[in-house]
C-alpha cells in the first residue's frame, strides 16, 4: 500500500507488536492505533514519530523515544540468550533450504527440454543458447549478427516497452524481423521476465493473427526473438503517416479490428490457461494485406485460473483498465478495455480521448451516428451507408469495453461473434455483461 497517507487502526482490539513493515509504506502520513492492546517498540517511520499522542494512546506497552511515551527497556542477558537459542535453528534451517533450492536451480539449467514445443539447436559460445522451430540454430546467431551488423540502427524498424526491432535478412534470402530486448543493468530480473514472458506466450500459440515466432537467442550480450517479417509494419507509424492513413481505407480498418478481436478471444478462450496480453495499443503489425498481427508480448500474463492473479503495474498509459490503478488484479477485462481504445482509434485515426469525454458528457440521448460522423479520421472520404453502420456497430461496441465496471464489459467471445457477424442489423446488437 505504497499510496495509502491515512491510516485509522483505533478501537480495533488489536494485540502485539507493530510491524516493521509499516516503515516501507512511503505514502502514509498519518496513523492512529489508539485503544488496542499494542505493545513494544512503534515502527521508525515519520507517520509514527511524528503522531500526537492521542493518536497512540490506550495501549499495553508502546515503546519508544518518543515524547509521551516510556522508554524501551533493552533486553537483558538472559533475553539475549533466550533470542540466541530460538534463532539458531531458525537460521539453521534456512540454510538448508537456500542449499536445497540452489541444487534445485542448477538441476533445472541443465534440462534440455525446457520449452518441448521448440527444438533446441546449439549452445553458442560465450553463453548463448539458441531454440528455433524452422531455422537451424547452430547459424542463427552468427547470422543475425551479421545481417543487422550487431545491431546497427539503420535497420532498427521500430521500438516498444520491451525492446528495439531490427529488419534482417538471412542467407537463405528469408526476411525475418529480429526484437532485441532491452539491456534493464539496474533492473536485470525485470528484463528477463519480460523476455520469458514473451517467449512462453509465442510459443504457446497458434493464430493468423498473432505473430509467428521463429525462434530465440539468450546470450550474455544479447537477448533477442526472431519472428516474421511484416512488411506494413505497426499501424502505429502508418496511422501518423498522412499519405499512408489514407491508404488503410474504411474496410481495411474494420478488417484490422476485427484480427485484434480474433487474437484476444483465442488468447482469452482458446488457451489453457489463458492468456492475458495486457499491453493491446496501435503497435499492432501488418502483413501486406493489411491483416492484423498481435504482438509486443514482453508484459503478458500467463492466468492463474486458481490464484488471486495480483500483478505489478503494467501496460501503456492511456490504454490501461482504470481498475488496475487501485486493485491490480489482472483479468481479461483489461485486454478488453485496451481493445475497445484501440477500436476507436482505428476508426478516428488518432488516440480516442476527447471522444470518449464527450461521449461520458453527452446527452444519452444523442445517437451514436451522430457524434461519429464528427470524429470520423477526416483523412478519409465519408463511408458509404454500409459501412456507416459497420462503423457505428464497432463504435457502440467500443464504449462498452470502456465501461468502468469490468463485469460490465463484454468478453472478446463475444465481441469477435458480434464482428464476425458483419451483415448483421444494428438493432440486433446485444452486449450483455458477463459476471
Amino acid at each position: 500500500m505504497q499510496s495509502l497517507e491515512v491510516l485509522n487502526l483505533s478501537h480495533n482490539h488489536l494485540s502485539g507488536v507493530i510491524p516493521t513493515t509499516f516503515e516501507e509504506m512511503r505514502g502514509l502520513s498519518y496513523v492512529d492505533v489508539s485503544y488496542n492492546e499494542l505493545r513494544g517498540l512503534i515502527p521508525n517511520s515519520k507517520a509514527f514519530l511524528d503522531a500526537p499522542l492521542e493518536a497512540l494512546q490506550g495501549n499495553k506497552g508502546l515503546c519508544s523515544n518518543v515524547k509521551g511515551l516510556p522508554p524501551c527497556k533493552h533486553l537483558s542477558k538472559k533475553g539475549h540468550k533466550a533470542v540466541f537459542i530460538i534463532i539458531s535453528p531458525v537460521l539453521g534451517s534456512l540454510l538448508g533450504l537456500f542449499v536445497f533450492f540452489l541444487v534445485l536451480l542448477i538441476l533445472q539449467r541443465r534440462k534440455k527440454d525446457r520449452y518441448p514445443q521448440l527444438e533446441q539447436s546449439d549452445k553458442h559460445e560465450g553463453g548463448s543458447l539458441f531454440v528455433s522451430s524452422t531455422f537451424d540454430g547452430r547459424k542463427m546467431y552468427e547470422e543475425i549478427m551479421r545481417a543487422t551488423e550487431a545491431f546497427n540502427d539503420i535497420y532498427c524498424i521500430g521500438e516498444g516497452s520491451s525492446g528495439r526491432t531490427y529488419k534482417a535478412k538471412l542467407s537463405s534470402r528469408d526476411m525475418v524481423a529480429v526484437k532485441k530486448l532491452h539491456q534493464l543493468l539496474d533492473d536485470e530480473k525485470r528484463s528477463q521476465n519480460a523476455f520469458l514472458n514473451e517467449i512462453k506466450a509465442l510459443t504457446e500459440v497458434r493464430h493468423r493473427n498473432i505473430i509467428k515466432l521463429h525462434g530465440f537467442c539468450s546470450h550474455a550480450r544479447h537477448s533477442f526473438l526472431v519472428h516474421e517479417y511484416l512488411e506494413m509494419g505497426s499501424l502505429t507509424r502508418i496511422l501518423k503517416n498522412e499519405e499512408e492513413a489514407k491508404e488503410l481505407e474504411w474496410s481495411k480498418r474494420l478488417n484490422i479490428v476485427k484480427g485484434v478481436a480474433y487474437a484476444l478471444s483465442y488468447m482469452h478462450h482458446d488457451c489453457s490457461p489463458p492468456i492475458i496480453h495486457r499491453d493491446i495499443k496501435s503497435n499492432i503489425l501488418l502483413d501486406s494485406q493489411y491483416e492484423a498481427h498481435v504482438s509486443d508480448f514482453g508484459t503478458a500474463k500467463i492466468l492463474e485460473l486458481d490464484s488471486s492473479n495480483w500483478t505489478s503495474l503494467a501496460g501503456t498509459f492511456g490504454y490501461i483498465a482504470p481498475e488496475l490503478a487501485y486493485t491490480m488484479k489482472i483479468t481479461e477485462k483489461c485486454d478488453v478495455y485496451s481493445f475497445g481504445m484501440l477500436a476507436l482509434e482505428v476508426i478516428m485515426g488518432k488516440y480516442p480521448g476527447d471522444f470518449i469525454s464527450s461521449v461520458e458528457s453527452s446527452d444519452p440521448s444523442i445517437e451514436m451516428g451522430i457524434q461519429l460522423k464528427d470524429v470520423l479520421d477526416q483523412r478519409l472520404p465519408l463511408p458509404t451507408p454500409q459501412v456507416e453502420a459497420e462503423l457505428i456497430r464497432v463504435a457502440e461496441i467500443a464504449t462498452e469495453c470502456l465501461n468502468h465496471l469490468p463485469e460490465s464489459r463484454p468478453t472478446m467471445l463475444m465481441i469477435s461473434k458480434i464482428l464476425a457477424a458483419a451483415q448483421a442489423p444494428i438493432c440486433s446488437l446485444q452486449l450483455e455483461p458477463s459476471f
